[in-house]
């Protein structure tokens, strides 16, 4: 098991030791990013701003107009909420090679309270052009979405975890990087989910196996630009989807997957995500099992769907 922030901040940094113009820029959050070893190792690639998340932006986005490639970390809750304005206009309108990667993602600083959570950045970000959206399920995917930033010369955001997370993946998996990942396949139903919530509803099929319920699972990584073509192939081929996220019912991958679904092949679709509420304080694991985003809540939700 390792996080999907450790598993940025070694692949970032590799990277980087092979390409000086690779930089990344710390809201005095090195700690939590887990970036303190590039920060020593390749301190001429390392830019501490402190607690400013406008100006870390802001930063990045002339030193990519410089023709650098950079990495803007930091908490997820304050990157997407206090920088806004700089990523929708120096990042994604001016198109620049800037990649902002939320760390402690969706209820990751649970114990913290609302102030800590980030359960409006898909919908905060998805609303903005040229900006690719990524929630890596795994630390294997993580990597491999990291090379891509790397390389791809546009504007992305990426949001990861805090804890350890099991492997979904093979150390050598090859991933399509703006196509769905299958993780499962089935004919009864398909859950579509997205960052740690890709686990549960793995589990999920394995158990909803045994009770003779064939289940697609569709690890839906990369959210802008979204893979239509297998959400409306999952429409046509099983009889209902659920989608499972750690966001807002508003604005993420749910109401995505309805939009799709409504224009082309429509069918039943059952969005697991928090609710228009106050978030309930509590770890993590506690609030995914609270609000029905764990794996009982999973298999709950599709039983009520097919009356059992």
């Amino acid at each position: 098991m390792v996080s999907c922030r450790k598993a940025f901040s070694s692949t970032v940094e590799a990277l980087a030791a092979q390409d000086n113009s690779i930089f990344v820029i710390a809201s005095d959050s090195r700690g939590s990013v887990t970036v303190g070893g590039f920060a020593e190792r390749l301190p001429a690639q390392f830019i501490e701003v402190g607690i400013a998340e406008q100006n870390a932006v802001s930063i990045a986005a002339g030193m990519a107009l410089a023709g650098k490639t950079v990495f803007v970390t930091g908490p997820a809750c304050f990157l997407s909420a206090r920088s806004y304005e700089q990523v929708k206009v120096d990042v994604a309108y001016n198109k620049t090679d800037v990649k902002i990667i939320g760390v402690s993602a969706g209820v990751s600083y649970g114990p913290l309270g609302g102030t800590h959570t980030s359960l409006h950045d898909y919908a905060g970000f998805r609303v903005l052009p040229n900006l690719e959206i990524f929630a890596p399920s795994d630390s294997i995917q993580t990597q491999a979405i990291t090379r891509y930033l790397a390389q791809s010369g546009k504007p992305a955001y990426m949001r990861t975890g805090r804890g350890d997370v099991e492997a979904i993946y093979n150390e050598n998996e090859a991933f399509d990087i703006h196509k769905a990942k299958m993780v499962c396949n089935g004919t009864d139903v398909t859950l579509i989910a997205c960052g740690e919530t890709v686990w549960y509803a793995q589990q999920a099929a394995i158990q909803l196996a045994n009770k003779q319920i064939s289940v697609r699972v569709l690890d839906m990584f990369c959210l802008k630009p979204v893979d239509e073509t297998a959400v409306i192939t999952a429409a046509k081929e099983t009889k209902f989807i659920v989608t499972i996220e750690e966001h807002s019912i508003f604005g993420g991958l749910g109401e995505m997957v309805c939009g799709i679904t409504a224009k082309s092949h429509p069918v039943p679709v059952i969005t697991l995500g928090f609710p228009d509420d106050e978030c309930k304080i509590g770890k993590s694991n506690e609030l995914f099992a609270h609000y029905g985003l764990d794996t009982q809540g999973i298999i709950n939700t599709v039983l009520k769907q097919m009356g059992r």
